[in-house]
């Protein structure tokens, strides 16, 4: 389904009673903080959009000169994201060189984001209580969708990562700051579940024998791709189908969007989240495996979509590992949620008992389903 708004706006007639009901209705004062940055015209409303459970993420309607135009509003996680300046500094170099790299297009600002610098002139506006935020332009015409119904669609989503990439690719040093250091690097990830198994904290080692043995025979595919001296590129590191934008009429991927975790890393990991996250017609935390399963054409349509933007700039190697970075970053995030499950489920956010353990079980069914069909997919990766 497309993300859509929720909940009730919170419309700007300046009345005292309204205020009250308006700071009532959320967490923040989204005109207070609209005041803050270089937006011209009359605060009309706001409400909460779309489906992201990190930042708080509102859609803000101002007059301006009688046309009612729309911005996204976005409080940064800082639980999550640490440094929020670092953050932003990434940001706003990523969404100015792909601006510059998209100048020539008539509709360029629905390419890539554009933020609304703060009055003071920098990218984000801190407030009294320390929250960052940041203001984007909001992007008409054009949707995201937490599933993928088609293949045509998972191609027009990978070729718009590839393109992301693609663009990114000659950015300028200095070298990026690592928003969330070593989010990929899943040795590091493995070695967290060893001490998880070991410490037992919530005694559910029992409860999870199979799983944990399966993770123990896979060990070995952790170094893979760090140990294949592939390049270090500009990666999006979050290339779930509901991150791009694909237009109304024409279905074209047109916008690569959440760009927190833009950073340093490999190609590969972009690609492998891709497959993790749009071959399977099963849910994340599915209970019922044998729903479970990698639909090759899916694969197919990644693959191809994602080779027709970024096949120019990748190396052979790059190429070689592409249907590896499935299996692997699937297996990476199965371990995570093992690790959790195992650890008393203290990061992920869980909505019923063993929730963790259902979606490791999940990650792991998808791994051997893509180890059933490596051989043909390595072959359609070479034919392209």
């Amino acid at each position: 389904m497309p993300k859509k708004p929720e909940g009730e706006t919170a419309r700007g007639d300046g009345g005292e009673e309204l205020a009250k009901k308006y700071k009532m209705k959320f967490k923040h004062d989204l005109r207070a903080v609209a005041r803050q940055f270089q937006i011209p015209g009359e605060f009309l409303e706001a409400m909460p959009y779309g489906s992201g459970h990190i930042n708080d993420t509102y859609c803000v309607i101002f007059d301006q000169g009688g046309t009612r135009v729309r911005y996204l509003f976005q409080r940064i996680n800082h639980g999550i994201f640490k440094n929020p300046v670092a953050l932003m500094e990434n940001v706003q170099r990523v969404t100015a060189h792909l601006a510059e790299k998209c100048g020539g297009a008539t509709d360029q600002s629905r390419r890539s984001l554009t933020l609304i610098a703060a009055r003071d002139g920098r990218s984000f506006y801190c407030d009294a209580q320390g929250n960052h935020w940041r203001v984007y332009i909001f992007i008409e015409k054009a949707r995201t969708f937490d599933a993928v119904e088609s293949p045509s669609q998972a191609f027009q989503a990978a070729k718009a990562f590839g393109q992301f990439q693609k663009l990114l690719a000659d950015l300028p040093a200095p070298r990026l700051q690592d928003t969330i250091p070593d989010f990929h690097h899943t040795p590091k990830r493995f070695a967290a579940l060893e001490k998880a198994i070991a410490d037992d904290v919530s005694n559910r080692v029992r409860l999870a024998q199979p799983e944990i043995e399966f993770a123990l025979r896979h060990k070995a595919i952790c170094r893979v791709l760090l140990e294949a001296n592939l390049p270090e590129r500009v990666t999006h590191n979050d290339t779930k189908f509901n991150n791009v934008m694909l237009d109304d009429a024409t279905g074209e991927g047109i916008c690569v969007i959440d760009l927190d975790t833009v950073m340093p890393g490999l190609a590969l990991y972009d690609f492998g989240d891709m497959v993790r996250t749009a071959t399977s017609p099963a849910k994340e935390d599915e209970r019922e495996l044998s729903k479970v399963t990698l639909q090759f054409p899916m694969f197919e349509a990644l693959a191809r979509g994602y080779l027709s933007s970024a096949g120019e700039f990748l190396t052979p190697a790059e190429k070689k590992f592409l249907p590896f970075s499935g299996q692997l970053i699937t297996f990476e995030i199965g371990i995570r949620f093992l690790t959790d499950f195992l650890a008393g489920d203290t990061y992920f956010k869980v909505h019923r008992d063993g929730h963790n353990l259902d979606r490791c079980r999940t990650q792991f069914k998808l791994v051997e389903s893509i180890e059933q069909q490596e051989t043909a997919m390595n072959k359609l990766v070479e034919t392209i």
